[in-house]
């Protein structure tokens, strides 16, 4: 692609630097509008500027992306409301043999629910579990802290829905979920395992402490008054103030119930008309005066050629309904939620639009709920998906300028996948941009250049570019603490949860570098053989 003009390129880097700027760092001084106005504040210049019209920028936003991320935000609402949180947590504590094992366990949940609901619902969910166990027994929290956010960037590469990027690989490549999985799962098995034995030889002294109460770690969920507060995993770092019992008790009154001023004589009047059809010899009447009585309405009633007679019809109470409702919440709606989370990742292996089964699945929660949706549609992440939206039209404007092709025009010799070279310059490449630019911005940069390039060589050539580009990109969030919004996440959460402690940028760097690299390279020699 050509250079744009002089003045489109000058004006196009402006508003893309605007862009940068507030999304790598969102409480500048000077602008602290954050990243989700820094986003749309990035896509409007490049239209008053004049580098693409306002039809354009409407067409860059890739509504089946931000389809599948609603839809994914809704269903983590209502697996959070299922206590899924809970059950993690015994997850963590279940016969527990020690910090290296609870390190170990906390490597491998992180990895799977951040395959399965990424890995920011993933870091959300379980760091303030990990902050509890760790206070219980005096143990440093940086090492389990740091275990969390990297094995969830790690576990997240794994799945189109896993991470953001891997959402727009997913969408642009073609490829069904069920490649994807297959093409990285042995990248991040072995990834997950170098990176837990990283940990361990790092922080062995830290993680020999004896535990002397392990039966303790129950604790976290044993008193189901005291279960700690876990944030919706769909509003990322805007927290709920209800917990899963709280949305229960609230639930639980929200149920229909009969107001007590309403005439049961005339509800009972019409129950008895209907079963007019089945008695052929009966004429019945309700008498004006009918008396309710121990749960029961009396209805007088006049047979034709027989005297009068009273039926007493049974009432339900009020106690009664109340327990039925309840009784489907708790014996019945919970299953459904998980049955539901299933058939879609089913849906998604089968190779169905992922979009649509995402918001089908979500839709099916809130019609079982059989209840208000606002609340749980009002702990969506709206932000995110404006962010989104924001950084499509900002991303594309930058690419009409031509800059990002002209830099790809001088790699591109260097960066061949079809040798071990190439494959070490393009991993450099993405490794780069992702911690200087973030991954999304990266990989909407990369992947029409990288694709074309692959493309040239051989159709197979082209799925292992999308999924050399989903692998780095999405581990490279683990080199430092700015590198991926999960690790944010977990730094801040432990900020706020354990007053005065702070991890570090210097911290997540002295293990996020070596273990970013170690990892990078194993995923890149399996990915290189599998493909």
């Amino acid at each position: 692609m050509d250079m744009a003009f002089p003045v489109d390129v000058v004006l196009g880097s402006i508003a893309f630097a605007v862009f940068w700027v507030l999304a790598v760092f969102p409480t500048v001084p000077f602008m602290p509008i954050r990243r989700t106005a820094g986003s749309l504040l990035g896509g409007l210049l490049m239209v008053l500027f004049g580098v693409m019209t306002p039809d354009q920028a409407y067409s860059t936003i890739d509504l089946p992306i931000l389809g599948l991320l609603f839809g994914t935000m809704v269903v983590s609402v209502y697996l959070e409301r299922a206590d899924m949180c809970k059950y993690l947590a015994k997850l963590l504590a279940w016969t527990s043999k020690g910090a290296k094992d609870l390190i170990f366990r906390i490597c491998l949940i992180s990895a799977i629910s951040s395959a399965l609901f990424t890995n920011d619902t993933s870091c959300v969910i379980l760091t303030e579990f990990v902050l509890t166990i760790a206070r219980q027994h005096n143990l440093p929290p940086h090492p389990f802290l740091l275990a969390l956010a990297t094995s969830a960037n790690i576990g997240s590469a794994a799945t189109p829905i896993g991470s953001p990027q891997n959402l727009v690989i997913a969408f642009n490549s073609k490829i069904s979920f069920g490649d994807f999985l297959i093409g990285i799962r042995p990248a991040m098995l072995v990834g997950l395992i170098v990176n837990f034995l990283l940990l361990l030889c790092m922080y062995w002294s830290l993680l020999s402490i004896p535990i002397d109460e392990e039966d303790a770690i129950g604790k976290v969920v044993a008193d189901e008054n005291r279960i700690f507060p876990c944030d919706s995993p769909a509003t990322m770092l805007h927290s709920s103030s209800l917990n899963s019992q709280e949305w229960n008790s609230i639930l639980e009154t929200m149920n229909p119930q009969i107001s007590p001023k309403t005439n049961t004589n005339t509800a009972y009047v019409d129950t008895l008309k209907n079963r007019e059809s089945f008695v052929e010899s009966e004429m019945i009447q309700m008498v004006s005066k009918s008396a309710v009585e121990s749960n029961a309405v009396m209805i007088t009633v006049t047979s034709v050629g027989s005297s009068e007679r009273s039926e007493a019809i049974p009432l339900l109470s009020k106690q009664h309904r109340e327990n039925l409702a309840t009784r489907w919440k708790r014996t019945m709606w919970k299953p459904c939620v998980y049955l539901v989370t299933l058939g879609m990742l089913i849906s998604f292996l089968m190779d169905f639009n992922m979009s649509w089964t995402a918001i089908t699945a979500a839709i099916a929660l809130i019609v079982l709920d059989f209840n208000d949706a606002h609340p749980c549609l009002e702990k969506v992440s709206y932000p995110l998906l404006v962010f989104f939206c924001g950084m499509f039209a900002t991303v594309a404007g930058f690419n009409k300028t031509g800059i990002p092709s002209t830099l790809w025009d001088l790699v591109e010799p260097y960066a061949k996948i079809n040798d071990i070279f190439g494959i070490a310059v393009l991993a450099i490449v993405i490794l780069v941009l992702s911690n200087l630019a973030s991954n999304v911005p990266t990989v909407l940069l990369l992947r029409k250049p990288v694709a074309l390039s692959a493309s040239a060589i051989s159709a197979t050539h082209e799925k292992k570019a999308w999924l050399i580009l989903a692998w780095v990109s999405t581990v490279a969030g683990n080199l430092s603490l700015l590198g991926s919004a999960a690790n944010l996440m977990v730094c801040e959460q432990a900020r706020h949860a354990l007053v005065g402690y702070n991890l570090s940028f210097w911290k997540h760097l002295k293990f996020g570098v070596p273990s970013t690299l170690i990892v990078t390279a194993i995923g890149l020699a399996l990915l290189k053989n599998k493909i």
